[in-house]
């Protein structure tokens, strides 16, 4: 069964290319890991709620934007292995340099798929 993991951030707005580099960084390194799809959103229409909101759960300054990511992979198994890599291998960071974006403040998961039409 297909597994994703979730990433939701709050990114500088002035830096959206520098974030956009990053991500295309990350990707291939995911996908040398066996990640099948890396899909990046950059927050449009992303309103400020009363209770909670996306905004809310990343402390969303007036200066950023949410961004929202999801990596496919084809299995559990394949993600642990592969994350397993990113978080340990020495060159990742390397590869990778600096976060564009307030990594304290990033929410993130791993999903079973459930349905997927």
């Amino acid at each position: 069964m297909s597994y994703i993991d979730v990433v939701v951030a709050p990114v500088h707005s002035a830096k959206k290319q520098q974030y956009l580099e990053h991500a295309r960084k990350a990707a291939g390194l995911f996908k040398s890991q066996g990640a099948l799809e890396l899909v990046e959103c950059w927050g449009d229409d992303v309103p400020e709620g009363k209770l909670t909101s996306m905004p809310m759960a990343v402390k969303r300054q007036d200066d950023e934007t949410v961004v929202v990511s999801w990596i496919l992979w084809p299995d559990k198994a394949t993600r642990d292995k592969g994350m397993q890599f990113i978080m340990t291998d020495p060159s990742v960071p390397e590869t990778l340099g600096d976060m564009p974006f307030d990594g304290k403040r990033m929410i993130w998961g791993g999903f079973e798929m459930l349905f997927k039409e």
